[in-house]
């Protein structure tokens, strides 16, 4: 079964633009008929050139798949990094790697009438434990989080989202300042804001009581100091983790904080290949790996992550902020990984997602439920991609 042609789109997403304002997705084609759908999340990475998009994943395509055995999948990730990559990790280029992978992933699971997970080990639980950024229709004001300006309201969104049977939920109450130069990442957090957050999380807390888990994120934004302060004030509320405390590309400082407070830390939602998820466990040692199948490498970089945090005891919590190819490829990983903590959804993985795939991924009361047709388990509707298209 030969690969003979890919087709890449770029999609505009309507607001409230859960899990961003665009999408990249990737299908490829072979000669037997089956083809294969993947996601690229790259996030801002194109910087709003997304002409680049299909360019570059055309180029990949006909320079190192088209004519080749599309179930060679170990073969091609590696011929694609040794030559497209020179061997160095490139997150840009890590993210058109991972459509690519989970599309050949489906298409083997598709020659083979099966799920994925069942390439990957088999089954090993009924029901996929879920959490979700807590995010309303209006989540900013005057160009800060809801999170970072009105604590009560905070509160009631959240209480909507354990009605509706969430057991975990994520917020950033450390303002983030996304789109703002006058400071420089990482920066010292001041007196007022520490005391905000505490303020904010105290308050969630006894709202939420001890049954629904805590996560906290930050986004990599503040130094190794102000990380210890904030992470050991954490400590009283049980988070269930403390999120990318200081930017991901310093290890070492990442494993400061790790030893320094007794919060569990959870990263690696920006790093890309086994290579660099290496260096993060030998040099930091987190509680809790996050790998994102959109950027990471895909299935097959995943599984091996996930395969090298067991024995550390890390647990695999894979992160998601993109469109619905990129969960159902983590659901399948989910699925089949002993060390599988929870996995992050964009709201229940319904809503705009149902209006581009062919049948709904199942969200019920917090837990997602591994998906059965064959591949990945998911297919997109061309129709409605075109009609979305920005290329």
């Amino acid at each position: 079964m030969k690969l003979t042609k890919c087709v890449p789109y770029v999609i505009r997403v309507p607001f409230p633009h859960r899990g961003g304002d665009v999408y990249t997705f990737v299908k490829l084609e072979t000669d037997a008929g089956i083809t294969g759908w993947g996601e690229t999340c790259a996030q801002h990475t194109f910087y709003n050139n997304y002409q680049l998009y299909p360019q570059l994943m055309e180029m990949l395509f006909n320079e190192y798949l088209k004519g080749e055995d599309a179930l060679a999948r170990e073969r091609l990730m590696k011929k694609m990094y040794l030559h497209f990559l020179t061997a160095h990790p490139d997150f840009l280029i890590s993210c058109l790697f991972s459509a690519i992978d989970v599309a050949l992933w489906d298409i083997a699971g598709k020659a083979a009438n099966l799920p994925v997970y069942q390439l990957l080990g088999g089954r090993y639980r009924d029901r996929i434990r879920s959490y979700s950024y807590i995010i309303d229709d209006v989540d900013f004001i005057d160009g800060e989080e809801l999170w970072t300006k009105r604590i009560d309201d905070t509160v009631k969104c959240a209480l909507r989202y354990v009605e509706r049977g969430y057991t975990a939920l994520k917020y950033d109450p450390l303002p983030t300042h996304f789109g703002k130069y006058d400071r420089i990442t990482p920066w010292e957090l001041s007196n007022k804001e520490l005391d905000f957050a505490e303020e904010s999380v105290s308050t969630l807390r006894s709202a939420l009581g001890r049954d629904v888990d805590i996560i906290i994120g930050t986004h990599g934004q503040t130094t190794t100091a102000s990380s210890i302060r904030f992470g050991k004030m954490l400590e009283k509320y049980d988070v269930l983790w403390f999120e990318e405390p200081v930017p991901p590309e310093n290890t070492e400082e990442m494993g400061r904080v790790v030893q320094a407070v007794q919060v569990p830390v959870a990263t690696g939602e920006r790093l890309c290949f086994t290579y660099e998820f290496e260096r993060l466990f030998r040099d930091a040692g987190p509680a809790i790996a996050q790998p994102d199948l959109g950027s990471v490498g895909g299935i097959t970089e995943t599984k091996k992550i996930s395969a090298m945090a067991e024995p550390k005891y890390i647990q695999v919590a894979p992160h998601v902020w993109g469109g619905p190819l990129s969960l159902a490829a983590a659901i399948q990983i989910d699925t089949t990984i002993p060390n599988f903590l929870i996995q992050e959804t964009v709201m229940d993985g319904g809503g705009f997602y149902n209006e581009i795939v062919d049948e709904p991924i199942t969200w019920e009361k917090g837990y997602l439920l591994p998906l059965e047709r064959p591949g990945i388990g998911v297919n997109l509707r061309e129709d409605a991609l075109e009609k979305l298209s920005l290329i």
